[in-house]
């Protein structure tokens, strides 16, 4: 068994306009990956680079609707380990919003999995809410929302 979480909420624009926040990388820069950026568009078959350290491996894009995502899981000394599964969904509402959900799973179960299970439980629900606050209002929630981010570097489990 492994350890995995989903997080979502609502986004109040059409599906079209919410799934550009995440695979366009000057997008996704103005509200989650502020410090470093995101290197490229999210593209089926593509690594990118988040945060100016961080490797993405972008395994499936279906248009508006999901993105396959994986990365890097580290052990207890910060090296990777083995790879977890993201996956976003978008879903058009009747109301003219988006409901995003983005769920990770494959942590190993042990204690170095749950801690890092939780950190980045936290840091989903923030994209949601910080993508929330870009995609309807135009405000960036994450600039100086963390210690990092305070100091122009990227978030770390250590500077949080």
């Amino acid at each position: 068994m492994s350890l995995g979480f989903r997080v979502s909420g609502r986004i109040g624009k059409p599906v079209a306009e919410v799934f550009d926040a995440v695979v366009n990388p000057t997008k996704l820069s103005g509200y989650f990956t502020t410090i470093g950026g995101a290197s490229a568009p999210l593209v089926a078959g593509a690594g990118v680079v988040w945060w100016g350290k961080v490797p993405v491996e972008v395994d499936q894009v279906e248009k508006d609707s999901r993105i396959v995502l994986r990365w890097d899981a580290t052990d207890a000394d910060g090296k990777p380990a083995y790879k977890t599964r993201i996956e976003m969904n978008f879903e058009p509402l009747d109301d003219g919003g988006t409901f995003v959900t983005i769920a990770e799973t494959g942590w190993h179960e042990d204690a170095v999995g749950l801690k890092k299970s939780y950190l980045n439980c936290e840091g989903w629900s923030q994209m949601l809410a910080c993508m929330k606050a870009y995609v309807e209002y135009g405000i960036n929630l994450r600039d100086g929302y963390y210690r990092s981010e305070m100091k122009g570097e990227p978030a770390s489990e250590d500077n949080i």
